[in-house]
């Protein structure tokens, strides 16, 4: 999947993963590489660069030993640093460029490392799992690098990576995005939930649904919903029994079989059968237990009949129940602007890891001095919520209010409240202070049941 071209794009960024239990002896550096990018780099730099963030994590261990490094500032490059697990790092270096010098979105960054590492863990398992098992290495570096590759191929903007950057700060990654439903629109939705749970045989299967990449109901936890959402609106094609496969667990798409993915719960570690299966807009996955199912790849097939059976054969009128639910929620649905709010470009994130934003083609109207703005006033919220955190005294979620005048005369404004979390770019505003305070009230009290307003 453009793993090829990825590699002929490593210009301005490099991508680590190595472990400090690892590689201490003479002649045994190595070994703690677990995973370079570019992966052509002589040794020696890719030494350099891994020895490099192993003394800058050590030094910094003296001065907060309780905090772990996560960013170091350099004149030509940004350091980011992210510890996956118990002592094995993930550190990415950017090259700064006359941008991102301007708003570098270190957050952001950071963000993706977090990413790239639960969807590993989602597939594969922890990385420390995976070395204990194989203690060489040679088991993790095989799943690493094509992994990892292969997510990276997504940045891709012609032969060059095009990393998060100012232009991406009314965005959020690691959240979910909820698609709103009606009452009777949700009852047929849980309906249908129902309905699939029993088609496993097993009272312990979950469930997502999703419709136009939103998320409409799960059955998992926050971490495991964010990670599988996360992945659901990637690398899908259609199989030949009408459920969706993906080359990332080895079928080709050619191939006249594919193999059911397996993945890993976080909160239960559970391994379980990924069953995805798309009708229109509307995208159902079923996770079935691995212990539930005889006979592996034949035994789940048998699962899958009784799912097409129970939800997708139209011709049976007692099973109509996911074409009513894709019919219910497109008359619901407005469209890819159903969240645009005319004359706001913001984004709203809540405390549950749900996010709303405006559209991104709606975003992309919004002039540069507005986007770098917006940008280095995330980074500025970001530096006080964390330092607020660092107190135990402290309450994290009290309220914050910032408002700043742009070099385009755009109003930029940040607002917390109660584990909310809102952002805002007025270009059309008046030139008063009071005008731009009014139009968040405005926004607050019918779009966020008053959240954000000062009264």
């Amino acid at each position: 999947m453009g793993m090829a071209s990825v590699n002929t794009a490593s210009e301005g960024m490099q991508l680590c993963i190595f472990d400090l239990r690892r590689g201490q002896q003479e002649g045994q550096e190595l070994d703690k590489i677990l995973f370079f990018f570019p992966a052509d780099l002589p040794f020696a730099t890719q030494l350099s660069v891994i020895g490099l963030s192993e003394g800058l994590i050590t030094f910094t261990r003296i001065f907060s030993p309780d905090a772990a490094c996560e960013v170091i500032e350099a004149e030509r490059h940004s350091h980011v640093f992210f510890e996956a697990e118990s002592d094995i790092w993930m550190v990415m270096v950017v090259e700064k460029s006359k941008e991102s010098k301007a708003a570098c979105q270190v957050d952001a960054l950071r963000k993706v490392l977090k990413e790239v590492h639960s969807l590993f863990v989602l597939f594969h398992g922890t990385m420390r799992s995976m070395l204990e098992k194989e203690t060489s290495g040679g088991l993790i570096r095989s799943h690493l690098y094509p992994f990892i590759t292969d997510y990276l191929s997504d940045f891709l903007i012609g032969k060059k990576l095009q990393l998060p950057s100012f232009h991406d700060c009314l965005m959020e990654r690691g959240t979910v995005q909820m698609l709103t439903v009606g009452r009777e629109a949700a009852i047929e939705v849980q309906s249908l939930v129902k309905v699939l749970e029993c088609s496993a045989g097993t009272t312990s299967c979950y469930s997502l649904v999703l419709f136009q990449d939103l998320l409409v109901s799960t059955t998992l936890s926050p971490d495991d919903t964010i990670s599988l959402f996360t992945y659901a609106v990637l690398r899908w094609f259609r199989g030949n029994d009408g459920f969706l496969a993906s080359d990332i667990w080895g079928a080709d798409n050619g191939s006249q079989t594919s193999v059911t993915p397996i993945v890993y719960l976080q909160l239960t570690e559970e391994r379980m059968y990924l069953c995805a299966y798309q009708y229109k807009s509307l995208t159902i996955i079923l996770l079935v237990p691995v212990s539930s199912i005889l006979n592996g790849e034949q035994g789940l097939s048998l699962v899958k009949q009784q799912v097409l059976e129970n939800v997708c054969v139209l011709s049976v009128p007692a099973s109509l129940k996911m074409l009513r639910v894709e019919e219910k929620l497109s008359k619901g649905w407005g469209g890819e602007n159903a969240y645009h709010v005319s004359g706001y470009r913001y984004l709203l994130v809540d405390d549950e890891r749900v996010s709303r934003a405006s559209p991104p083609a709606k975003v992309m109207t919004l002039a540069k001095d507005s986007l770098l703005a917006m940008s280095k006033l995330r980074e500025e919220v970001n530096l006080e919520k964390k330092a607020k955190c660092s107190s135990s005294e402290v309450n994290c979620d009290k309220e914050l209010e910032i408002c700043v005048r742009a070099k385009n005369g755009a109003w930029v404004i940040a607002r917390t409240s109660r584990g909310k979390e809102l952002y805002m770019v007025l270009e059309k505003a008046s030139e008063t202070l009071l005008y731009a305070s009014d139009a968040v009230e405005k926004f607050s009290n019918r779009y966020c049941s008053g959240v954000f307003s000062l009264d």
